[in-house]
């Protein structure tokens, strides 16, 4: 076929709708295996689209449900991605299930789905079922990273959490708040009958073909369980260093400490700063399938093919420190320990360094410098900290501008002090509007800014002095290391995120 016929057999797909009317009757898991979806053209032609035009009684039995067609073939990729367009716009949005469903009912334990079944494949479930399918599938269609069920006095609130924010989604009666509960248990393996004790479980769906991983966690509150469930993005997790906004030299630098035989890397931040994809990035840069690679995680987020990957469990008391000791015995090459949480984990990985191991890790601080006093704050000795620790990188995560309604203005002289800038303001800023694209947020998507302290002789020094953070901070500056503001402040002369954003994110600098 010429490239002038591809075009235009492309340009004749797009224009066909899928049958809304004759979706109910035809289950999407049919739909996909026998790669069939009948749509019809402006002029309200019926056609169905075929992936096997030779698949006769499958054609047959579409054709009874839908009268006569015209039969038109399509490649594979296009008929499954209009497939799975046309089912999820099937899903009724959770404010109008709640105003439209009245009286009372029990959760159907029995009418549970696996825990891989896809969810477009439930859309006539019982009320409740349908209820937390439809929380999910909005969750995951908005880029949410977290649900939040919330009982309150008089009702069942759920918020989620898009690019760090949480908004409002949806509230319901009072009376919903313990079928939706024990749904969420049942997806999760749960124990349905227990209220007085947190839980925690997993959810392992599909939505559309993909599989889709989220934690939950279950606490007892004044006014009944509280449920989180957090979105596991997998897309995020495998993302590379490229992609995750660290600036050429920067990428350079991050690269480069990579390479060192041994040592201690490590990547500093408050929770959802994007910490663990930074790590999984440098995993992936590493994995040449010449190393011996072994990861100690709680949770272990996404396997990475080639490498050993450790879930924590201190049920059976396998912790971060009594596993980094097991790992020691397997002749690693790399190591990455999920977090140092305290001074014993510390001295493990610090002593695995020091033998000749490179290590990645994380450790909760507002900056790179305050992980130095934060780890001899745990008991780590000066001289240890200063042979071993090869540099620090803190990050955030700041919220990027939708393109399609970002605002542009000069900024005021204050504003460009405030943002770290010297001289008179040059250039032009932007700032959130609000379309449709970005659900009237005026953000859409989230981008890292990094501040990477290489430790050299002169840090050295000042660590073996115990010298406070600022003193640290001050002489990587002079030295040449960009603060996170700094970062910030280029991501926003470049257009990509807002003054505001910035600021919100690193005014405890």
């Amino acid at each position: 076929m010429s490239q002038e016929a591809r075009k235009e057999t492309a340009q004749d797909l797009a224009a066909l709708v899928p049958e809304a009317d004759l979706l109910g009757r035809i289950p999407i898991g049919y739909a996909r295996k026998h790669l069939l979806l009948p749509c019809r053209d402006a002029e309200g032609t019926l056609f169905i689209l075929s992936g096997r035009p030779d698949s006769s009684y499958a054609l047959d039995e579409i054709r009874f449900l839908c009268g006569p067609a015209r039969i038109l073939s399509a490649p594979e990729e296009v008929i499954l991605g209009k497939i799975d367009t046309a089912y999820e716009r099937r899903h009724a949005p959770e404010r109008e299930m709640v105003e439209g469903l009245s009286g009372e009912w029990d959760l159907d334990v029995e009418a549970a789905i696996e825990e891989t079944r896809d969810l477009l494949e439930s859309p006539d479930e019982g009320p409740v079922i349908k209820f937390v399918h439809s929380l999910i599938f909005r969750a995951i269609r908005e880029r949410s990273s977290d649900i939040h069920v919330e009982p309150f006095e008089k009702e069942l609130v759920v918020r989620n959490r898009i690019d760090g924010i949480l908004y409002p989604m949806v509230a319901a009666p009072r009376k919903w708040h313990a079928p939706v509960v024990s749904r969420i248990k049942v997806m999760a393996n749960l124990d349905i009958g227990e209220r007085r004790l947190p839980q925690d479980g997993r959810i392992r769906i599909r939505l559309g073909g993909n599989e889709i991983d989220i934690r939950v966690s279950v606490v007892p509150t004044a006014f009944g369980e509280r449920a989180v469930l957090r979105i596991l993005d997998r897309s995020n997790l495998l993302l590379g260093l490229e992609d995750i906004g660290l600036p050429p030299h920067a990428l350079t630098s991050v690269k480069r400490l990579l390479g060192r035989p041994n040592g201690i890397l490590l990547v500093t931040g408050p929770t959802g700063s994007g910490k663990t994809t930074t790590l999984y990035g440098a995993l992936r840069t590493l994995d040449s399938g010449t190393k011996n690679i072994i990861t100690i995680e709680d949770p272990v987020e996404y396997q990475i093919q080639g490498i050993g990957q450790i879930q924590v469990n201190p049920k059976i008391h396998l912790t971060f420190a009594g596993g980094l000791r097991s790992i020691l015995r397997q002749d690693p090459d790399i190591i990455m320990v999920g977090e140092i949480r305290d001074s014993e984990t510390a001295e493990i990985a610090i002593q695995a360094s020091l033998t000749g191991h490179l290590v990645l890790s994380t450790l909760h601080t507002n900056d790179s410098a305050s992980a130095v006093t934060r780890l001899i704050d745990m008991g780590i000795e000066p001289f240890l900290l200063a042979s071993s620790l090869s540099a620090v990188i803190a990050q955030r995560l700041v919220r990027k501008l939708c393109h399609d309604c970002r605002i542009s203005y000069l900024p005021s002289p204050a504003q460009w002090k405030e943002m770290g800038l010297s001289g008179p303001p040059s250039g032009r800023f932007f700032s959130a509007g609000g379309c449709s694209s970005c659900m009237n947020t005026g953000y859409r998507g989230r981008v890292g800014i990094f501040e990477i302290m290489i430790v050299d002789e002169r840090l050295r020094a000042l660590i073996l002095e115990r010298a406070d953070s600022e003193g640290i901070k001050s002489r990587a500056v002079s030295q040449g290391m960009r603060t996170i503001l700094s970062a910030g402040a280029e991501k926003v002369r470049a257009g990509i995120s807002s003054a505001e954003e910035v600021l919100r994110l690193t005014q405890e600098e």
